[in-house]
């Protein structure tokens, strides 16, 4: 069965250079019974060579406390390749409880089977749970939540 749907490659070319220029991952359009999604993939190593350019610092106003701004991230100092490294698969917000005020999904220490929900990341406001890939023991929780976290990024150490 044959489609009579036809596509104009210029407006596929346009969208995957929208990609490229804003950063995105995927664009979706849809109108009547056609639908175009171009998406492309973005290597982990691409994403942690951005995240880690130099930025301007913030003005006064807005900059931390000396505390804070002294303060090292978490997650600087461990290996995403660690075999208990839970690492997030997506850009996006990550919360370690379901809900502000309610409890964490889990702390250092709790036990924890696979497949049970270690934390949200939220993305395109769509909460996505993220699960043990295996059975084990909280060892370390890199991140604090309503941070910021990109493709790749160590989460929690799960041993």
């Amino acid at each position: 069965m044959s489609s009579s749907i036809t596509f104009d490659p210029a407006a596929i070319r346009e969208l995957a250079k929208i990609l490229r220029e804003t950063d995105l991952t995927e664009i979706e359009l849809v109108e009547n019974d056609s639908r175009i999604r171009v998406a492309r993939v973005i290597p982990a190593q691409a994403l942690t060579t951005y995240a880690a350019a130099p930025m301007a610092p913030p003005p006064a106003a807005m900059a931390p406390p000396p505390a804070a701004a002294a303060a090292p991230t978490l997650s600087a100092e461990f290996d995403p390749k660690h075999p208990g490294a839970v690492t997030s698969p997506m850009v996006g917000v990550a919360y370690l409880s379901p809900e502000p005020g309610a409890a964490a999904f889990v702390q250092v220490g709790s036990q924890v089977s696979a497949g049970q929900t270690l934390l949200l990341i939220e993305a395109m406001k769509t909460f996505n749970q993220i699960k043990a890939p295996k059975s084990g023991t909280v060892a370390r929780i890199l991140i604090e939540p309503g941070t910021p976290v990109e493709y790749g990024e160590p989460l929690m150490l799960v041993e």
